[in-house]
């Protein structure tokens, strides 16, 4: 089984759930920038959670599948396609042999997730398939996606949702889909300006009271030289008067640093290992996937919540996912 890459898109990339246990040789942990759309784009079509997905930026490739599949797309709405026809998100579709899947213009959101039952069968590469392009690692030789490529899918498991194989026996149509479907966003994308939790990092306290106010109450914008290693923010106030720099310490995903110039920076999903600058705040993780959605020119505004606020919330999510798990276990029969 396999999925011919006829045009490659903006920036398409195998991504699963990073590549952990090595930072302390300063290999990035890489994978998914929004985890949440990722799980559930495996969790629609019976893939393991660690199975990769390709995410897809702004503006999508155009692949043809030479085998009858079941994929699912979410995340951003890229407009996505089969024939002319508009391809649902949220949901398992299935996909005849010879299906071509394009995408138009993004309507929200900035990166989608497509998996695809029986996952990618690329290699791993020091425990993951993601994608760490600036040392050519992991993915699909170590590289975006580029046309002629072509992705070789892992063997299936399972025959999961009978029914759509069925509908899609008897249509005149290139794919048949259920008429359920997860409601993938929870905090919808496209608000301006997103709110965003955040923690007091390490360095809060060196900072300030009025850059800690400056932080929360200026209305900031994603700057176009943003990138999957870091979210640069733009805004009316700078954020100044804490220390310059520090002695190099680990960061992670969401940490946010202040540079010289005082404009902050978020560190993402291919940030590097450690860092010389500031750490003012950290962003909560149940929020990591709405920067990860933001694209250039979008707004938005800090929120403090306490490191217990945080917890809870990471752990409703978390019953969220388990919930949506289970309810499209009912279905896989079906």
């Amino acid at each position: 089984m396999s999925v011919t890459v006829i045009k490659s898109g903006m920036l398409t990339t195998l991504q699963d759930r990073g590549r952990y246990g090595f930072q302390h040789y300063g290999v990035p942990v890489s994978g998914a920038m929004d985890l949440f759309s990722h799980r559930i784009a495996n969790i629609l079509t019976a893939n393991d959670a660690d199975e990769a997905t390709l995410e897809i930026t702004l503006r999508g490739p155009r692949l043809r599948f030479e085998d009858d599949s079941l994929i699912a797309m979410c995340g951003a709405d890229l407009s996505p396609v089969i024939d002319g026809m508009p391809v649902p998100e949220g949901k398992a579709v299935r996909v005849r042999a010879g299906a071509v899947l394009d995408f138009g213009a993004p309507t929200s959101g900035c990166r989608a997730y497509l998996a695809i039952h029986g996952g990618f069968d690329v290699p791993m590469v020091l425990g993951s398939r993601s994608t760490y392009e600036t040392a050519h690692l992991g993915g699909f030789e170590g590289r975006a996606l580029r046309p002629a490529d072509v992705l070789p899918v892992g063997g299936a498991k399972s025959s999961p949702y009978p029914g759509l194989a069925q509908q899609i026996a008897s249509s005149k149509l290139n794919f048949s889909a259920p008429k359920w479907a997860v409601n993938q966003h929870i905090e919808k994308l496209g608000r301006s300006p997103q709110i965003v939790r955040i923690l007091a990092g390490r360095h809060w306290d060196a900072f300030p009271a009025a850059a800690r106010d400056a932080l929360l109450a200026t209305e900031f914008r994603l700057a176009v030289d943003s990138n999957r290693m870091g979210c640069r923010l733009e805004g009316s106030a700078a954020v100044t008067g804490g220390p310059a720099e520090i002695l190099s310490e680990a960061v992670t995903f969401g940490t946010i640093q202040i540079p010289p110039s005082g404009k902050p920076i978020v560190l993402m999903a291919d940030r590097q290992t450690v860092g010389g600058y500031p750490k003012i705040a950290e962003v909560a993780t149940v929020d990591l996937h709405l920067l990860a959605q933001l694209r250039p020119g979008e707004r938005l505004r800090f929120e403090l919540v306490s490191l217990a606020q945080a917890q809870a919330l990471w752990l409703k999510r978390e019953q969220e996912m388990i919930t949506i798990r289970e309810a499209v276990g009912k279905h896989l029969n079906e």
